[in-house]
């Protein structure tokens, strides 16, 4: 990273940036574009928008005519996956009862976490439990299996009974 003069303010600036942070003077060429839906400001090859999910441009050409762009924003348990022509659901299989067993009995333990495929943080959390942070944690685990937050190894959420 090299500085420049600011042809504009004279101030000494980042030649990585695309205008003046001083007086906001553009200094190079950028390769950005505008969203036509929020307004975002997004790199020129975009399709979708990252801000807002929604479409911005053409595909480019491509063998596999099976593209399929998701526009929904909803992040509810009802979510579901498209694969290999089948919708799947966004939901772990493992059961929240008994997360919820293991948690209140064997909490401390990290026992819970064992069971939803999270074996590292329940190492972590054995070795915490005689520092107090193992209790608090504990409880938070337990409070996000009642409501139907607690997510499993590969970040689905536990939410069946």
């Amino acid at each position: 990273m090299a500085l420049i003069n600011c042809p504009e303010c004279g101030k000494e600036i980042s030649d990585q940036v695309a205008a003046c942070p001083n007086c906001g003077n553009p200094i190079r060429k950028t390769n950005l574009k505008f969203c036509q839906h929020c307004g975002e400001q997004i790199d020129k090859e975009c399709v979708v928008c990252p801000k807002c999910g929604k479409q911005v441009g053409e595909l480019k050409t491509s063998t596999d005519k099976n593209i399929i762009i998701n526009n929904n924003n909803n992040n509810s348990a009802s979510a579901s996956a498209v694969a290999g022509g089948m919708m799947m659901p966004m939901i772990s299989p493992k059961s929240r009862l008994m997360a919820l067993l293991l948690c209140i009995f064997l909490g401390f333990l990290g026992i819970h976490r064992f069971y939803a495929g999270k074996a590292g943080t329940g190492i972590i959390m054995i070795l915490l439990m005689c520092t107090g942070i193992g209790e608090i944690w504990w409880l938070v685990d337990l409070i996000m299996i009642l409501c139907g937050s607690f997510r499993d190894g590969v970040g689905l959420k536990i939410c069946n009974w």
